[in-house]
């Protein structure tokens, strides 16, 4: 259950506080961009079965690859792509905590 709570608030209340703290101006945008960034997961799709709970998503689903945390970093550095690099790299890191706690 906590890992639940963990995984849960990483994916939704922590994109939130980070909109609040560092896009203030627009924070519900920026908010809404980054919890609109797991349809990454939508790669989960690709898998048999579709949800494993035993899986970790890293390096198994094709947008959970290293090669695609390199690009989601990437787009950290341009003004224009910084709130979704965040929302995804943000995704990215929950769900390797996700791996480790597995």
């Amino acid at each position: 259950m906590l890992q639940f709570l963990v995984h849960y608030s990483l994916h939704f209340i922590a994109p939130g506080i980070i909109a609040y703290v560092f896009f203030r101006a627009f924070w519900i945008r920026a908010w809404l961009i980054m919890i609109a960034t797991m349809l990454i997961d939508l790669d989960h799709l690709l898998a048999t079965p579709i949800f494993d709970p035993n899986r970790c998503s890293i390096n198994f689903h094709p947008l959970h690859t290293y090669w695609a945390l390199g690009i989601y970093i990437a787009l950290l550095f341009f003004k224009k792509t910084r709130v979704v690099g965040i929302g995804l790299t943000l995704h990215f890191i929950t769900d390797f905590i996700d791996c480790l706690w597995g």
